[in-house]
């Protein structure tokens, strides 16, 4: 069981440093590098913005609850 959570947490942890990138930056940053400050701000968020915004709040999810399994796991198994 640990190890099953503790893949879950390994590529859960992956996946958030990829869609943290991706995001669309305030002003300077890592993806202004990857061509984010060329597009102009309209206000408004588009769907796919909102999109990554619910799957990284969901990948989040997933990783807090795969550390707390893991914390649990580890302290009844000593």
């Amino acid at each position: 069981m640990i190890l099953i959570f503790s893949v879950i947490l390994a590529i859960s942890s992956v996946l958030m440093i990829v869609l943290v990138l991706m995001h669309k930056g305030r002003g300077g940053g890592l993806s202004d590098m990857f061509g984010g400050g060329v597009s102009s701000s309209l206000g408004g968020s588009s769907v796919a913005e909102r999109n990554l915004d619910r799957i990284t709040v969901g990948i989040a999810v997933v990783w807090v609850v795969c550390i707390v399994a893991l914390g649990l796991l580890l302290k009844v198994s000593n």
